[in-house]
This record gives structure tokens, C-alpha cells and sequence, in this order.
């Protein structure tokens, strides 16, 4: 196993700055603070009603973010113009129509095929990496890698839920797609509900794990125990 990376999703930070307007808190200042108290990256998600982050937070992220910058959204026109002006580390794909309050599946990548493969030949030729958020479904991963995609996302939703009642059935079928994924030559990040209680159990049951990618329940942790503690407490859990 090597170093799971940390990349910190801001969005809720934008979602509390947008609920009273102005500018504070400030998503730049807190992007580079978290990247000051050790994150390894920073997540945005730029919904096209900007309900948290905004194009305009992008723009303005990519002038300091000075580790890996990543970009997840739905791959409509306004998402490929971003990336293509904004050329970050690494673009996340998300099957999220602009309704949906927050991610809560992954692509059926076998029926989005064809469709995938066109986006993410033209994502890899702006020399982004690419990202598809995936469930366990073993065909979906099989085509998540017939997609030229260099990665995929856990959809980590179920396990988080699962855990406090079984976490050996929570994080099984992980394990195996883990593995599978692994065998394809994809690279495996993952997110969604990882917390403080659930991450190390995944960590140390997901062989092959780059990058987690967490927001809320950091965000919600900083409440109580202040943004920095709480990053490097993050940091301790993925150590291997």
C-alpha cells in the first residue's frame, strides 16, 4: 500500500458563505489553509445553480491551489469549458443532473459507454487525469476502464452507512472491486460520508487507495475540534 492522499472538498464552505452572501468564510483563504495544515489537495464541485461553489470560486482557486486541483461535475458544455480554461490535475465525473441535492450514485458505465469514452478522450488530451464516479457493480468498473477513464471513485455512500452496524459487510464488496479495479490497471479514489470513524477501517481495508476525497464531514469536525486539528487527525487515519 502507499500514501492515501487528502483532497479537501470546500464546497460546504461556499454553501455557508452563500447562505448570508459576501465573501466570508473565504473559499480561497480556507483552500490554501487547508493545504497549509497538510491536505494534499483541494475538490470543488461547480453545480450550474452555484448554489455553493461558483465558477467564478474556480477561477479564482486555480491561481493559489498549489497542490492537485479536482474538478468534479456532470460533463455538460459549462463543465468541459471549465476544465478546458481551468486545466486541472484531475477531472471527476459525476452522473449528477443539476436537480440532485448531492452525489448519491455512481455511472452505469456500460450504458454511458460510448458517450464516456468521447468525453474523457477529449479531458486526457487537455493532459487532465480522469476520474469516474463508480459504484462496486463489477461491470460497471469492467467498463469504467473501456472508458479510457485513469481512475475511478467509490461511491462510498453505502459502506458509511453500513459501518456501524457491520463493518466487515460494509467494506467486503469494496475490498473485492478494489481488487478488480486493480487487476484493470485503474487507479481508485474515493468519497462520500467518510468520517473520523468509518476512513481508517476503509484505509486499511482498501488495497491500491490514492485519494480520498472529503468536505462535509471535515467541514463538520472543524466545528469542534478547529480546521487544522482536524486535517491533520484526517491525515493520521490514512497513514499506512
Amino acid at each position: 500500500m502507499s500514501q492515501t492522499k487528502l483532497s479537501v472538498n470546500v464546497n460546504k464552505i461556499a454553501t455557508i458563505r452563500n447562505s448570508r452572501g459576501g465573501l466570508y468564510p473565504n473559499v480561497v483563504q480556507v483552500s490554501q489553509d487547508c493545504e497549509r495544515f497538510g491536505a494534499n489537495g483541494i475538490t470543488v464541485h461547480p453545480r450550474p445553480d452555484e448554489r455553493h461553489i461558483t465558477k467564478k470560486d474556480v477561477y479564482d482557486l486555480k491561481k493559489v491551489v498549489s497542490t492537485e486541483f479536482n474538478i468534479e461535475g456532470y460533463p455538460d458544455k459549462r463543465f468541459m469549458q471549465i476544465l478546458e480554461e481551468i486545466r486541472p490535475e484531475q477531472a471527476t465525473l459525476v452522473p449528477d443532473p443539476p436537480h440532485v441535492l448531492t452525489s448519491n450514485a455512481g455511472w452505469d458505465t456500460k450504458k454511458h459507454l460510448v458517450e464516456l469514452q468521447e468525453i474523457i478522450s477529449k479531458i486526457k488530451s487537455l493532459g487532465i487525469r480522469t476520474s469516474i464516479f463508480v459504484d462496486t457493480n463489477l461491470e460497471n468498473i469492467e467498463f469504467a476502464q473501456k472508458t479510457g477513464s485513469d481512475r475511478i471513485e467509490f461511491y462510498t455512500g453505502p459502506y458509511a452507512e453500513e459501518f456501524p452496524i457491520d463493518k466487515e459487510k460494509a467494506v467486503e464488496p469494496f475490498v473485492k472491486a478494489a481488487i478488480y479495479a486493480k487487476e484493470l490497471g485503474l487507479g481508485i479514489n474515493a468519497g462520500h460520508d467518510l468520517s473520523l470513524e468509518n476512513l481508517r477501517f476503509f484505509k486499511e481495508n482498501i488495497p491500491f487507495l490514492n485519494e480520498v476525497s472529503i468536505g462535509h464531514a471535515i467541514i463538520s469536525d472543524a466545528l469542534y475540534f478547529g480546521l487544522e486539528n482536524t486535517i491533520q487527525r484526517y491525515l493520521f487515519l490514512l497513514r499506512d
